[in-house]
C-alpha cells in the first residue's frame, strides 16, 4: 500500500492505505490501528497533532459540539426566540433567557431580526439534535461591523494554526481583529484595506495551510499588506 506522509505538509490518502507505523503514537478520527500500522479510514488529509494522528476529510458539515464558538445568523424569529443558521444541518435557537439583554416575551424582533448575526457559544446539543445557543459569556454579542467570511469547516485548524499562530500572524499583519468561529465562520473587523487583504490570506491558509511552501506563500502575500494607519 502506498504511504501516506505525517509531517508538516498534509498527504492526500484514501480508505484502506497505510499512513505510517504506529510506534506508540496514538489514533484519532479518520484512522484505525491494525497490525502495527495506522489504516486511514476516510478520504482526507494526514494531520499529526499532539502525537496524535488523525484523517481530516476534504469536505465536512458543521457538527456542533458543546463549547463551540460560532458564528450564526438568525433565519425565524419567534415571540421567546430566535432560530439561528449555524452553517451545519441543523439550526440553533437561542432562547431570550441567553440573549445578552433583558427581552420581554413578543419582544424579540426589537433587539434582532432576520439576516443579524451574532457571536455565540453552542449551549447544549441533545440526543434529538437540539442546538441551544447562548450569547452570555465575554465577548459574544451581536455583530454590527465587520465582514463576515466562509471557509471549509475543515480549513478551519490550518487559519488557526498551531496555538493560534497563524491567526495571530494575520491579525498582526492586516492590523484587524479576527475571530475565527468554529462553524466555518470567520469575522473580520477593521480598515477596508485590511479586511481586503485578510480576505485574500484566509483563502491562502484555506488552499495552501497544509503545504511546506505556506510561511513563504504568506511573507510573499505579507509585502501586499496595507501598512498601519493606511486606512
Amino acid at each position: 500500500m502506498s504511504q501516506g506522509q505525517i509531517g508538516a505538509e498534509l498527504r492526500l490518502v484514501t480508505p484502506g492505505m497505510a499512513i505510517g507505523p504506529l510506534s506508540g503514537k496514538r489514533v484519532g478520527s479518520g484512522a484505525l490501528a491494525q497490525n502495527e500500522e495506522i489504516i486511514a479510514t476516510r478520504l482526507g488529509w494526514v494531520r499529526e497533532m499532539n502525537n496524535t494522528v488523525s484523517v481530516d476529510p476534504i469536505n465536512a458539515a458543521y457538527m456542533p459540539r458543546s463549547g463551540d464558538l460560532i458564528i450564526a445568523t438568525v433565519a425565524e424569529v419567534r415571540n421567546n426566540l430566535w432560530f439561528m443558521d449555524i452553517n451545519g444541518p441543523f439550526q440553533g435557537l437561542l432562547p431570550m433567557s441567553l440573549a445578552p439583554w433583558k427581552v420581554e416575551f413578543g419582544a424579540a424582533r426589537q433587539h434582532m431580526g432576520v439576516g443579524d448575526s451574532v457571536m455565540a457559544r453552542v449551549q447544549e446539543v441533545d440526543e434529538c439534535h437540539n442546538v441551544v445557543l447562548t450569547m452570555k459569556g465575554v465577548g459574544l454579542r451581536r455583530i454590527n461591523e465587520g465582514s463576515i467570511l466562509s471557509v471549509p469547516v475543515n480549513h478551519v485548524e490550518r487559519i488557526r494554526g498551531n496555538n493560534n499562530e497563524t491567526l495571530l500572524r494575520l491579525r498582526e499583519i492586516c492590523d484587524c481583529r479576527i475571530m475565527v468561529g468554529d462553524n466555518g465562520k470567520v469575522l473580520v473587523d477593521g480598515p477596508p484595506e485590511g479586511i481586503s487583504w485578510a480576505r485574500a490570506a484566509i483563502k491562502l491558509a484555506s488552499k495552501s495551510g497544509h503545504k511546506q511552501t505556506f510561511s513563504a506563500d504568506l511573507s510573499a502575500l505579507e509585502k501586499s499588506a496595507p501598512k498601519r494607519g493606511d486606512a
